[in-house]
């Protein structure tokens, strides 16, 4: 049997795309990035969000919105 990917929490999916809470939140809501919301929590497929950004994801996007800004650390 093949291991299956598993599913990562929204801080990992901020840490994994060097993104803050609120815009990823923003590219689900406004952009349909993949994420699903299990009871409260957001849970992400990392291969779906990098397939996703691969595809259509930010490119026209950001400037469109104006909104993807990198987390400041």
């Amino acid at each position: 049997m093949d291991s299956l990917e598993k599913w990562v929490s929204l801080s990992d999916i901020c840490e994994h795309l060097n993104l803050s809470r609120d815009t990823v939140k923003k590219m689900v809501k406004q952009q349909n990035m993949p994420g699903y919301k299990v009871d409260r929590q957001w849970r992400f497929k990392i291969s779906e969000v990098d397939a996703w950004i691969r595809s259509n994801g930010v490119q026209d996007n950001k400037k469109a919105e104006g909104q993807v800004h990198a987390k400041n650390d």
